[in-house]
């Protein structure tokens, strides 16, 4: 086992985009897809998406607010497969303007045409409650 920190794990996140978010459907089942981090990876423990208040996700985390996340970063050296990150967690929907544009960037308009005032727009914010990370043989386990 070793000994990563969240400051380690922040590091190596910022490299990565794209997440896998995992909900639990109202039949038990588990679904997933790939949200963007927003390069919003100052991690602490919370990550940030936005999505539209008519989706599955959000559908999903209104019945049951337990979340995964997923991510991979780029081959290390000699091809050498890049960090793992798998976080567990809680997830909270966040309409509050404020907070809308805390987390902004204007990148996001390729899919929210009218910023944080597009209609039906909500903050995914998930807190982690364990991430585990495998990166090469180092592999541990960090509780935020």
């Amino acid at each position: 086992m070793s000994d990563k920190t969240l400051k380690d794990l922040a590091k190596a996140m910022k490299a990565i985009d794209f997440t896998m978010l995992s909900t639990y459907a109202a039949n038990g089942a588990i679904a997933a897809r790939p949200m963007s981090n927003n390069g919003d990876v100052e991690y602490d423990g919370d990550s940030w998406f936005y999505a539209m208040e008519d989706t599955t996700a959000v559908t999903d985390i209104q019945g049951n607010p337990r979340v995964g996340l997923t991510l991979q970063g780029a081959k290390g050296l000699l091809g050498q497969p890049g960090v793992f990150i798998a976080i567990e967690g809680v997830a909270e929907l966040i309409r509050d303007k404020a907070t809308l544009d805390a987390h902004w960037i204007k990148d996001l308009e390729r899919w929210f045409d009218k910023g944080t005032e597009t209609p039906g727009l909500v903050l995914i914010k998930a807190h982690a409650e364990r991430i585990h990370y495998w990166d090469g043989e180092d592999q541990g386990e960090v509780r935020p």
